[in-house]
């Protein structure tokens, strides 16, 4: 079950309700989530966390070589 961009508190609430109905199934928290309040959504239950900023905001490094 993936839990797009919800707050931790709907996340806890989802993931206890998605447990009583499937007691196997994996979840995921993903949208909004940082390294400040990534624990948070740890602390609600999920199985897996995305963080898209590791790709979508990361900045660019300007790396050039030289070959002579």
């Amino acid at each position: 079950l993936l839990l797009d961009n919800q707050s931790p508190e709907t996340v806890r609430r989802w993931a206890a309700t998605a447990r009583t109905l499937a007691p196997g199934i994996e979840i995921e928290a993903t949208g909004g989530i940082t390294l400040e309040n990534v624990r948070a959504y740890a602390l609600a239950g999920v199985d897996f966390i995305s963080v898209g900023a590791l790709t979508h905001s990361v900045k660019a490094a300007d790396i050039g070589l030289e070959v002579e």
